[in-house]
C-alpha cells in the first residue's frame, strides 16, 4: 500500500513552470488541477508536468448551471475534457446543493457512465454547495449508490454542520469506507479552513481531523489499495485575511508542504 501527495494548483500565481519545480522539489508526487480548452495551453501545461515527471489527477469544479439540462451537457464536456488526456484520476465536485436526489444522481450516473467508457475513474467531493455538501446527505447517496467513491474533503462538513461532527458518526464512518482520495484541509466549527494548522490553538481540530485520515490509511492498509492526499488548503479568501489590507495570515504553499510532511511522518 503506498500513499501518494499532491499539490493544489489552486492559488498558484508563479508560471506554472516554476510552479511545478517547487512542486518537486519539495517532494509531491504531482498536481491536481483543472485544464483549460485551448490546445496550446493545455498540451503547454501537460509537458510541463511530463518533464518534472509529476503525475495529474484532473480536476472539476465548474458547477455553476442552474438549469439541470444544461449543468448535465456542461458536466459531460469537462469530464470528457479531462479523460481524454489519461489523469490517474478525475476528482469532481458534482451536482449542487439544491438539485433533487433524482437530478443529482443523473449526474452520478453520467460521470459512472464515462468512467466505464474511458477508464478514467472518476471520484466525487464533499463539498459545500454540491451535491456531498453535507454529513447526512452524502450517506443518503452512498446507501443509494454504493458503489459511489468520494474524495473527502471533510472541512467542509465542519462548517455546515456547525461541529466537529460529534453527532455524525453513522455518516461519517459510511463516507470514510467510501474514501479514495483525501483533500488534507482542516477545517473548524465555523469556517472550513483553520488559519494555521501549525498554531497550537487549533490541536484539537487537527487532531479530529488526524483521527479521520488515520481511519482511511488503515482501511487502504488492510485492503492493499493506494491512496493518494491533495494537500488543499486555499488562497485568500479560503486562508483568513487582515482587515483593509486584505493580506493572507499567513503563508498558503508553507502550510501545504507542513501538511504534506506532517502526513508522510506519520504514515510512514
Amino acid at each position: 500500500m503506498a500513499i501518494k501527495f499532491y499539490a493544489p494548483h489552486w492559488g498558484n500565481k508563479l508560471p506554472f513552470s516554476t510552479f511545478c519545480a517547487n512542486v518537486k522539489q519539495a517532494g509531491y508526487d504531482g498536481v491536481e488541477t483543472h485544464l483549460p480548452f485551448e490546445p496550446h495551453e493545455k498540451q503547454e501545461i501537460l509537458q510541463i508536468l511530463a518533464d518534472y515527471e509529476l503525475e495529474f489527477i484532473g480536476q472539476y469544479w465548474q458547477s455553476l448551471e442552474k438549469d439541470v439540462n444544461e449543468h448535465a451537457k456542461n458536466y459531460e464536456k469537462y469530464l470528457r475534457h479531462l479523460a481524454e488526456v489519461n489523469p490517474i484520476f478525475i476528482n469532481c465536485q458534482t451536482g449542487k446543493d439544491y438539485f433533487s436526489f433524482a437530478q443529482n444522481k443523473r449526474l452520478f450516473d453520467l460521470a459512472s457512465n464515462i468512467s466505464q467508457e474511458t477508464g478514467i475513474p472518476i471520484l466525487h467531493e464533499t463539498h459545500r454547495g454540491k451535491a456531498l455538501f453535507a454529513a447526512h446527505i452524502c450517506q443518503q447517496y452512498l446507501e443509494e449508490l454504493p458503489e459511489l467513491k468520494i474524495c473527502l474533503d471533510i472541512s467542509h462538513w465542519c462548517n455546515v454542520h456547525e461541529s466537529l461532527l460529534e453527532d455524525q458518526e453513522e455518516a461519517v464512518t459510511l463516507a470514510l469506507n467510501h474514501t479514495a482520495h483525501i483533500h488534507s484541509r482542516v477545517g473548524h466549527q465555523e469556517g472550513p479552513q483553520v488559519n494555521d494548522p501549525r498554531g497550537p490553538e487549533w490541536q484539537e481540530v487537527l487532531d479530529r481531523h488526524l483521527a479521520w485520515w488515520d481511519k482511511i490509511v488503515a482501511k487502504h492498509q488492510q485492503e492493499g489499495t493506494d491512496l493518494t492526499i491533495t494537500t488543499e488548503f486555499g488562497p485568500a479568501n479560503y486562508m483568513p485575511v487582515l482587515p483593509y489590507t486584505q493580506m493572507p495570515v499567513a503563508n498558503q504553499w508553507e502550510i501545504n508542504v507542513f501538511m504534506m510532511n506532517l502526513l508522510k511522518e506519520r504514515y510512514a
